[in-house]
């Protein structure tokens, strides 16, 4: 006989195949076994078929596309005989899914076969539905199914229960015909049956709220009796397994309680004495016994409250995580974090094995048991388990370092009971495992230490014993550049020094050693070495007798081949050399940060009171209402105030507009500074000289007006301005050159004075757009300076009528904005009307702020919502 032809026996093949010394012969082989199922497909040989279907089989399951023997399956399941069937079901579950089009085509046979005299192809077309049966079979064959469960034959009602689980998940509407017979399988003695009946009340539960309360009234006494005669009955060999009487059954009946008494109160206390009984008395020596205790520890956990039992489930899991058994700690720490939103002090009880299994050498407990102890961890236990924790991580694999240095900075941060400890644990931190520290975590800590005014000399020494001790940590070594440059001054003269600390002697040079040895380390990135180069500035001011040589170091990197850096030396440089005066002043102390709006920026969302023009009230971050006193709309994300804060620095403007806290700072130069203009808090932010005090503009060019040093805001408007033209500013005699990196500034609109009237405002035109014009017109009221009334103009230059016409405007802290209620809002098509609206401004730093705003004009043209926004800046000085 031809090894190859349809007549081959399936051993025959397999043989063949296995026989293949490369992939290359093995598809030749069953190339040439598909070329004669072919043939002997398309010859309608019977004789072979059923062998034929097995071969095609197994080079399905080699990974071959069997495709052509579809039809086969469904020609052997419409045949008369068992074996056949067999066969065909058995292909038609292995070669084909649900989504296959020609399933339809079988379910009329499986029809047929589940009205058969005969139990085993009964069990054949049972298996196959339940296998693969799609949402329109289950539709069609749903009643046949449901009789099934009532046969005579165990294993034709156990497969029929099983496939009728199948029907509900594919048609749930289908679940109320199968209530009443799943009750019934439930007094079964057969436990097989008996097993597949409880699994399809536990699905019923769980597509229908119907079922659900059918088995809490009619099911629960005789289910606690069940499982109540399973966990006292003696020894059965047949269901016997390590000693305990059938476990698999016990644990589906755990969890079919366990859906009966979630949420309700009578079912939950008429299970309660067996779940203490199964609790108690079930050996946990063997994995059986610990499965049971599981699912009962789960089943006590759901149904409703009962504290005992609760402590005593508890207790369980506590012992689970003594087992040697790395699944069963793996779960019970899995059960604990979903115990601790039932009884935390319970699980609290627990921690010591819970810290354990921090430090087990599988790392899926490890993960597990780290996030369970962040849940743990409160304002009462946070020091001893933190410091459990960092123990730890100096015998962390590197591997596990980040998740547990995320989770004790996420502890540290939240749970701090003072800054002192926070600093502490912090530095500790970052000592161990600096390089998995994320960034927002060291920048938290140093907007803690900058609020800790009183610990500032204790974080200075502090961080300097650290980076002496363990120089690689990068995290660390920027945290400590970064204080060193701040308070190097309090370092040196041992300021702050409080009781705890030990004694410690540093020389300005010994400070300066240490910016340099992290500067010229190569294996520190660019952000490190920036900010080592601006603590060395810093120091140049601190310690005048180390100038000379920081500024040696500094000059050693203008040819640096690093663009920031050769540019930051650069720069540097210039101030030391050529700008002494204002070089106090540039490197003063960082204000302090605001640990709030820090908070709300790493949560995404930074805390801000506004009031709108509606006048709602806003609550404030302590949790204080506070009404406007005037509506405000607030655009900028500022915080308005009723009564604003007095302030002579024109930096008080520039922290308005650019969300920046440029609180002043007493100049440590023992020198009386003259106050700074809002032009010297600019310069300084853009590391620019500026003209000393005496200093007055003389001539400009390309100019119509003298050069503005009162306007911050004109000058940031007119330097973001591409088609600015450029003023050249040239000072008197003997006093210092401005440093022009700029370009210079235009002015502000010239103000028309008029002879004995005083200043006469023109209008203005504050914002103009394709569509819409508006213009603004000033007048002041007599003995107010202060105040400013605005009649704002808009015009429709469009050829479409706009309507739902609204006018919004937001100012900064200093000033007060009232609005009065439009004219109208509709705007007419061509400039035909207009629509007025006034507006009342008060400014609290009249003489010394210019006013600002920020617009926003919404409104609807043919049914379609348009917004338009801008911001005003060119208001006539003296408003």
């Amino acid at each position: 006989m031809n090894p190859f032809s349809s007549g081959t026996r399936l051993r025959d093949m397999i043989r063949a195949i296995r026989a293949c010394k490369t992939a290359a012969e093995e598809r030749g082989v069953v190339r040439k076994e598909c070329a004669a199922i072919r043939a002997a497909i398309s010859e309608n040989d019977q004789d072979y078929r059923h062998r034929n279907l097995a071969k095609l089989m197994f080079i399905h399951m080699l990974g071959y596309p069997t495709h052509f023997g579809q039809m086969e399956c469904l020609k052997l399941i419409a045949s008369p005989g068992f074996p056949e069937k067999r066969i065909g079901y058995l292909g038609l579950m292995l070669l084909l899914d649900e989504r296959q089009e020609v399933l339809m085509l079988v379910t009329n046979s499986i029809k047929q076969d589940l009205n058969h005299t005969n139990q085993y192809i009964v069990g054949l077309a049972l298996c196959a539905l339940g296998n693969i049966g799609s949402a329109e079979m289950a539709r069609d064959l749903a009643p046949e199914v449901e009789r099934l469960l009532k046969f005579r034959d165990p294993n034709v009602r156990k497969k029929a229960a099983l496939c009728s689980i199948r029907i509900i998940k594919k048609v749930p509407d289908l679940a109320e015909n199968f209530i009443n017979p799943a009750a019934a399988l439930l007094s079964e003695k057969h436990h097989g049956v008996l097993i597949t009946g409880v699994q399809l009340c536990i699905d019923l539960c769980k597509v229908s709220t119907e079922a659900l309360e059918y088995f809490r009234k009619k099911c629960t006494d005789g289910l606690v009796k069940l499982t109540r005669d399973l966990a006292n009955s003696p020894y059965a060999p047949e269901y016997d397994v390590s000693g305990i009487t059938d476990p698999f059954l016990q644990i589906r009946l755990l969890r079919l309680l366990r859906a009966l008494g979630q949420d309700d109160a009578d079912a939950s206390d008429a299970m309660n004495d067996i779940l203490a009984q199964v609790a108690t008395k079930t050996e946990s020596n063997k994995n059986a016994g610990n499965a049971i205790l599981y699912e009962c520890v789960a089943a006590i956990m759901s149904v409703e409250d009962n504290g005992g039992l609760r402590v005593l489930a508890i207790n369980i899991l506590g012992r689970f995580l003594s087992n040697r058994d790395n699944n069963i700690r793996y779960v019970a720490l899995n059960m604990l974090m979903k115990a601790l939103a039932v009884d935390s002090q319970a699980v609290q009880r627990h921690q010591t094995t819970i810290l354990e299994c921090v430090k087990d050498s599988d790392p899926s407990i490890r993960k597990r048991a780290v996030e369970l102890v962040y849940l743990l961890v409160n304002e009462s236990n946070v020091k001893p388990m933190t410091k459990e924790l960092i123990e730890y991580l100096e015998a962390s694999d590197p591997e596990f370092r980040g998740d547990l240095t995320a989770k004790i900075c996420s502890i540290v941060e939240k749970f701090s009971p003072e800054k002192i400890w926070y600093i502490d644990q912090m530095l500790k931190v970052l000592s161990e495992a600096g390089t998995d520290v994320k960034d927002e975590v060291w920048h938290s800590l140093i907007v803690v230490m900058t609020n800790a005014s009183n610990l500032h000399g204790y974080a200075v020494r502090s961080l300097y014993r650290a980076v002496q001790a363990t120089g690689e940590q990068e995290t660390l070594v920027r945290v400590a550049v970064w204080c060193i440059g701040e308070y190097g001054d309090m370092l040196v003269n041992d300021a702050g020094r409080l009781d705890i600390e030990e004694p410690l002697t540093v020389t300005e040079s010994d400070a300066v050693d240490v910016v340099e040895t992290s500067f010229k380390s190569h294996s520190f990135d660019l952000t490190t070495r920036a900010m080592c180069l601006i603590a060395l500035l810093k120091l140049s001011s601190r310690f005048p007798s180390c100038s000379q040589r920081i500024n040696d170091i500094i000059v050693q990197h203008k040819g640096s081949f690093v663009l920031e850096l050769q540019q930051r030396a650069i720069e540097f440089n210039s101030i030391i050399d050529r700008h002494q005066n204002i070089r106090p002043s540039l490197v003063e102390r960082m204000p302090i940060l605001d640990e709030a709006t820090h908070s709300g920026r790493k949560g995404g969302a930074v805390p801000a009171a506004v009031s709108t023009s509606q006048g709602v009230s806003v609550n404030l971050p302590n949790g204080v209402a506070k009404p406007s006193a005037a509506p405000l709309v607030d655009l900028l994300d500022l915080s308005s105030d009723d009564v604003p804060a007095p302030s002579s620095s024109g930096g008080d403007f520039l922290q308005d507009l650019l969300g920046v806290d440029l609180a002043p700072v007493s100049s440590q130069s023992g020198t009386n500074q003259a106050q700074k203009s809002g032009t010297d808090v600019l310069l300084d932010l853009l590391s620019i000289g500026t003209p000393p005090a005496n200093s007055i503009p003389s001539t400009t060019q390309a100019s119509p007006s003298n050069f503005d040093t009162k306007s911050p805001v004109d000058l940031l408007d007119r330097m973001s301005s591409p088609s600015a033209p450029s003023v050249q500013v040239s000072t008197t005699a003997g006093s210092s050159p401005m440093l022009d990196l700029l370009n210079g500034f235009p002015s502000s609109p010239p103000i028309a004075v008029t002879e004995g009237n005083g200043p006469a405002y023109p209008s203005m035109v504050a914002f103009e757009s394709s569509s819409l014009k508006l213009t603004f017109n000033f007048s002041k009221q007599p003995g107010n300076p202060q105040t400013t009334l605005i009649e704002a103009s808009f015009t429709n230059k469009s050829q479409e009528v706009l309507t739902n016409f609204i006018f919004q405007a937001a100012v900064p802290k200093f000033l007060q904005l009232h609005l009065d209620p439009a004219s109208g809002n509709m705007l007419p098509a061509n400039s035909n009307g207009s629509i007025t609206q006034k507006l009342k401004l008060t400014n609290s730093q009249h003489g010394k702020k210019s006013l600002v705003m920020r617009i926003r004009i919404a409104y609807k043209v043919n049914d379609k919502d348009v917004l338009e926004q801008g911001q005003v800046n060119n208001f006539p000085r003296d408003l």
